[in-house]
Order: structure tokens, then sequence, then C-alpha cells
């Protein structure tokens, strides 16, 4: 089952995000992967809404990619917003927003961004476990 890719676009709309959110747990759930399920959701609702915040007005899509390659499955979210790339950082105890790449980094094995000719792309990636 190795080699699997999936790539859907989605609007630069709050309601994408829980749509993407669904595309992944059913995609997931077709490729036998429901072990990953609570992590991959969390980190793609976690990098689409990154999307939708910061790259609204830019692009009128955002992308969500899903690799499975051995012992790996990589989630990217390509976005046309290429004037502020992400960092992690740690917000104040007030602080309301922020926390979305701290959870990111915390669940993937190792995560990035890499820029596109136009936009850039945030990546996760996810060990699968070999039971």
């Amino acid at each position: 089952m190795s080699g699997r890719t999936n790539t859907k676009r989605f609007r630069v709309r709050k309601d994408s995000v829980p749509e993407a959110r669904h595309h992944v747990e059913a995609l997931l759930t077709e490729w036998k992967l429901g072990g990953l399920i609570e992590d991959a959701s969390l980190v793609v609702s976690e990098l689409t809404t990154n999307a939708v915040v910061h790259a609204k007005g830019i692009g009128d899509f955002f992308e969500v990619e899903l690799r499975r390659r051995s012992g790996a499955l990589i989630l990217e979210v390509s976005d046309s917003y290429q004037w502020r790339m992400p960092v992690l950082r740690e917000p104040g105890e007030e602080d309301t927003d922020g926390r979305g790449l701290l959870l990111v980094n915390a669940l993937a094995e190792k995560w990035g961004v890499r820029p596109r000719e136009t936009g850039k792309t945030v990546w996760a990636q996810l060990a699968i476990q070999r039971e």
C-alpha cells in the first residue's frame, strides 16, 4: 500500500477547514490507516486554518495533499500566500491564538515549509506504525 497520493483543492473559506478534515479522515479510512486519523485530522485542521486565516484574499484556493510512502504519511497544505512564512513560536498565556504549529510540532515526526513559485507548502510527516 505504499506509494499512494491524493490531492484535493478547497476554497479559502472557514467552512473548508472541516471539509478538508473530513476528506482526510475518509481517505485514511480507505487507505487502512485508521490509527492516524486523530493526529492527521488535528494536523490538517491546524494547517488549513492557517491557510484560511493568513492567505485569505490572496488566492481563491488551497490544496491538501496526502502521500503514503514507506513508513510515513506526509500531509501538505499549499496556498498562494508567499509573503509570510509560518514559524514556530511560543505564545503567552494571554494569547488567544498561535498554538497551531506547536500542536503540529508535537504530533509530527518532522514538519517544515517550502516556498513554491506562487506561495508556499507547509508539510508534516507522521509515522505509520507497523503492527
